[in-house]
């Protein structure tokens, strides 16, 4: 693998008045990975995404992109770099092939004779002549990424991509940034779900309130998880609390029933106690994955819910 990393950003930091919306925060990619950089909306993400596009300056710290910075480099500085930040925009009253070779009209080379691959890329042909006004969400975000690709980058930027998509629209998008991976492409993207980037990066920055609490691998994450929650509702739920702590399993109260929290085998013991017992066992869902649990513990300082109230009764910190 090259040794010069896709996107090298050291003790960035960058203010507003009061507000610190990136706090010395650093964040380097490898070139050939799939990256997220995940954290709640408020947390700097989009921030840290324009400081990269030079879109704003940092106050201090530095950023390179394939060993090329704005201060030495200007413009040249993204060069085999696309992306888009937020959701991407296009003429509405044209259609998706319309736009494209307006854009690869100002982007010249050999854009334009990309447009088909692209289009295919995206999943897009079958609807390059219909105007965009009619697209779906998800469709304009794929029509964005296949803007992105005319450029035939090494490292391609997606602010939030599957967000305000339907769970179709998030399947695609999924399947296109995997695709795109396979084909060595580095991708950077922002994301907010767990769920989402735990099954497409390879590794991921968590962010805070414009600071960075967790670098990893979502390997190394999934050694840190909790053990998966389950929500329990029965008959006697008093009983059942009882039976599940007999088995070393976190119990508490909710709402509804119980949620307990231990190895799978421990849970599936539980059932069968629970039946022995001769309680009715009127339900039995999975409440976040350990993963979820874990970012919420990395990125909430008050959580509520079924999980939180596990957390509380157990005296786990989040």
């Amino acid at each position: 693998m090259n040794d010069v990393l896709a996107v090298n950003a050291v003790h960035l930091t960058k203010t507003y008045g009061p507000l610190t919306a990136v706090d010395d925060i650093t964040v380097q990619v490898a070139q050939g990975e799939v990256y997220g950089v995940l954290g709640p909306n408020g947390a700097g993400k989009t921030t840290f995404l324009r400081m990269l596009f030079g879109l704003i300056r940092p106050d201090r710290g530095s950023l390179e992109v394939f060993g090329r910075s704005w201060r030495d480099h200007g413009v040249g500085a993204l060069t085999g770099v696309a992306g888009f930040i937020e959701s991407p925009k296009f003429y509405p009253t044209l259609t998706g092939r319309r736009n494209l070779r307006l854009l690869a009209g100002l982007d010249g080379g050999d854009a334009a004779g990309r447009i088909d691959e692209v289009l295919d890329l995206v999943g897009l042909t079958d609807r390059q002549h219909d105007k965009v006004r009619g697209y779906s969400f998800g469709m304009r975000q794929r029509l964005g990424a296949a803007s992105a690709l005319l450029r035939n980058p090494r490292l391609l930027v997606l602010d939030e991509p599957a967000n305000g998509l339907d769970p179709a629209g998030i399947r695609d998008m999924r399947d296109l940034i995997r695709r795109l991976a396979d084909t060595g492409l580095t991708v950077l993207l922002s994301s907010h779900d767990m769920a989402e980037v735990e099954q497409i990066c390879d590794n991921v920055t968590i962010m805070k309130a414009g600071s960075v609490v967790h670098h990893g691998s979502i390997a190394a994450l999934r050694e840190q998880a909790p053990e998966q929650a389950h929500r329990i509702t029965t008959t006697d739920d008093d009983r059942a609390g009882e039976l599940a702590r007999a088995r070393g399993l976190e119990v508490a109260p909710v709402d509804v029933g119980l949620a307990v929290r231990g190895p799978q085998k421990d849970v599936d013991g539980l059932i069968a106690d629970i039946v022995d017992a001769g309680i009715a066992l009127r339900g039995l869902t999975r409440d976040e994955t350990p993963l979820e649990a874990l970012f919420f513990m990395l990125t909430e300082s008050a959580p509520t819910g079924p999980t939180a109230d596990l957390d509380a009764a157990t005296g786990a910190h989040r």
